[in-house]
């Protein structure tokens, strides 16, 4: 492993840690968010699902404000802010039992994850050399997604539907988990890296931002990635998995752990490969690697359940991840070495409002599609769409400098 974890500051470390941690909480409550409002709280599956709509929706607002905040007052403090409302909303979902109540628990849920993106992805920007940042990232996502599988694991093991108290338990561990990455935070300087241009008193405005093209390019770029991709995975996969896939949601949470599995197993050694590479082709790549992932899962689909099946919709979820892989060093790393200093929270608050536009389109459309009874026809667009995408991925890096679109050979 010493040739394949990345050389990275201290501080840099500890905030990774904090969210590994936070993540680990995350994982214990979000896979069984509608498992507890439908069943545990009483609420129809329709008013939860608009719970769990909710909570995406509110995290749009948050990536704004939190971008913003972060070139107001610092990275660090507006981490710090989104720290303390995502552990007030795990808080009050664990005694929610409305559906009014459960939608303000979700939304603040929503809400402070939306800030929290943004300024975390800013204070890790800041706190390496420019030279470093796809490894950061990289390594930020194999421990969050470590973080997730773990906490997932144990939820399974805690949670027992006769017991409400059971899930009352992992909200509440969900809300200390980030009370207890808030201090992590505070060890870090105000003002981390180099001269933040903040401290000159000039700040660019979201108008300003949306004037710089190849961000505009970036963005749209992003947020088709995520709709074809992630989107899908979070919502048209599970649902063809289970119904015209023939497979049990137990044998589906095999298929999940694939997934999980193969991302921290793999990504630091798609990193080390990726090195002195363009980033968009690597997101080209990630975006065929998708392709070929949805032609897996409608050959899976043809089998009829079974063990044939289940083997075949493990593997596409395999594969998914390693298109994952090759994404996580790409597009955050890409927002943060365009944006100027003084804009940096900006640039990161739209960069991830790209992603969560991609995550509430996806099993928006995905959902229409399937009602209407298309889950085939769906997979099969998505494999054109993700040739699409990687085209794009191509296109934009013709448009950006070699300085800003290729992984550093160190670092």
């Amino acid at each position: 492993m010493a040739g394949l974890v990345p050389r990275l500051p201290r501080l840099a470390w500890l905030v990774l840690g904090g969210d590994a941690l936070s993540a680990a909480g995350s994982g214990l409550t979000l896979p069984f968010l509608l498992v507890y409002l439908h069943q545990v709280r009483g609420i129809s599956y329709g008013l939860a699902g608009l719970a769990v709509s909710a909570l995406a929706f509110a995290s749009i607002f948050g990536n704004l404000l939190g971008g913003a905040l972060t070139d107001r007052f610092g990275a660090r403090q507006a981490l710090m802010g989104g720290l303390v409302a995502a552990a007030a909303g795990p808080l009050a979902m664990a005694y929610a039992q409305s559906a009014w109540e459960a939608f303000a628990a979700a939304a603040l849920i929503g809400f402070g994850a939306g800030v929290i993106w943004p300024s975390q992805d800013a204070l890790l920007a800041q706190l390496v050399h420019a030279d470093q940042r796809s490894a950061v990232f990289s390594v930020r996502y194999a421990t969050m997604n470590a973080g997730l599988g773990l906490g997932a694991l144990a939820a399974a093991a805690i949670i027992d539907v006769g017991h409400p108290g059971t899930f009352q338990a992992i909200y509440l561990l969900d809300a200390l988990s980030f009370l207890l990455y808030a201090p992590l935070v505070l060890l870090i300087p105000a003002r981390p890296g180099a001269a933040h241009a903040t401290d000159s008193g000039r700040r660019a405005t979201y108008r300003e931002v949306l004037r710089n093209r190849n961000f505009l390019w970036l963005w749209a770029l992003s947020a088709l990635i995520v709709t074809v991709s992630y989107g899908m995975c979070d919502a048209a996969f599970p649902a063809f998995a289970t119904r015209p896939g023939g497979i049990s949601p137990a044998v589906l949470g095999v298929a999940a752990a694939a997934n999980t599995l193969t991302v921290v197993g793999a990504q630091l050694l798609v990193l080390r490969l990726l090195r002195g590479r363009r980033r968009t082709k690597a997101v080209a790549l990630a975006a065929c690697t998708w392709a070929l992932t949805w032609a897996i899962v409608l050959a899976a689909g043809r089998l009829g359940g079974g063990p044939a099946a289940a083997t075949g919709f493990a593997v596409a979820m395999a594969v998914f991840a390693i298109g994952e892989c090759l994404l996580s060093p790409t597009l955050p790393a890409i927002v943060n070495d365009m944006a100027p200093p003084e804009a940096q929270g900006r640039y990161n608050g739209l960069g991830t409002l790209a992603w969560t536009t991609g995550f509430v389109a996806g099993p928006a459309i995905s959902g229409a599609i399937f009602s209407g009874g298309w889950g085939t026809g769906l997979f099969t667009a998505l494999i054109p769409a993700c040739g699409l995408a990687a085209l794009l991925a191509l296109r934009l890096g013709h448009r950006l400098p070699a300085t800003i679109d290729t992984i550093p050979s160190a670092g």
